[in-house]
């Protein structure tokens, strides 16, 4: 689909933003500037930024809710006492790891994992993150598990790779993940492209 509105955007880190490109372009936009990608709190502290950008340009800011807040409005309340509704701010339960998940038949083929260790209900799960790397630590595939698995007194989460596999995954669109399908199995993936899609809409329906 050739992307006629482009939308600034901020996430916390690159995975992210392979994530928010991917289901910008499923809706008919395309990512203009990234911004953030240092982190929640690099994010948090220049949100009223962005807020205030959204009113001359459209912006969309992608953030996981972790353990932050009990639930998306509640962390949107947090970020956004005064609310902000030029700013299209959304919230992946718990982690936008979840939403890869989603498409467990893509994450099983894609990183030799059998398909039946995958979790269904991916916005229960406390960790995301931690999930897929305790997934990647079972793949039939060695250097899946070097590459996403911490190595022994690393202190590290993750492997040295995690991040590069992941936006790898994203970004194949012939044998990676699906954002359409994922959306059908994700709440908060589905609210997203919702979002998304009636900014898109209404920037057009203004053009019009």
């Amino acid at each position: 689909m050739t992307s006629h509105v482009i939308v600034q955007a901020a996430v916390e880190g690159y995975v992210d933003e392979a994530v928010l490109g991917r289901v910008a372009g499923a809706v008919g936009a395309g990512l203009g500037i990234v911004y953030g990608k240092r982190g929640k709190h690099h994010l948090k502290n220049k949100i009223h930024g962005y807020c205030a950008a959204a009113r001359h340009w459209p912006w969309v800011v992608l953030v996981d809710l972790d353990h932050d807040a009990s639930c998306a409005p509640d962390l949107r309340q947090s970020w956004l006492p005064g609310g902000a509704h030029a700013l299209c701010f959304r919230v992946a339960v718990r982690a936008v790891e979840a939403w890869l998940l989603a498409d467990w038949e893509r994450f099983s083929r894609f990183f030799g994992i059998p398909v039946s260790l995958i979790p269904r209900n991916v916005e229960a799960l406390n960790d995301p993150k931690g999930t897929v790397v305790e997934l990647a630590r079972q793949s039939r595939r060695s250097a899946v598990r070097e590459d996403m698995v911490p190595r022994p007194g690393s202190g590290r989460r993750e492997g040295p790779l995690y991040t590069s596999r992941l936006i790898e995954f994203v970004r194949d669109t012939s044998g990676g993940w699906r954002p359409g399908l994922a959306v059908q199995r994700s709440d908060s993936l589905s609210r997203c492209f919702r979002a998304l899609d009636r900014l898109v809409q209404e920037l057009a329906d203004d053009r019009s």
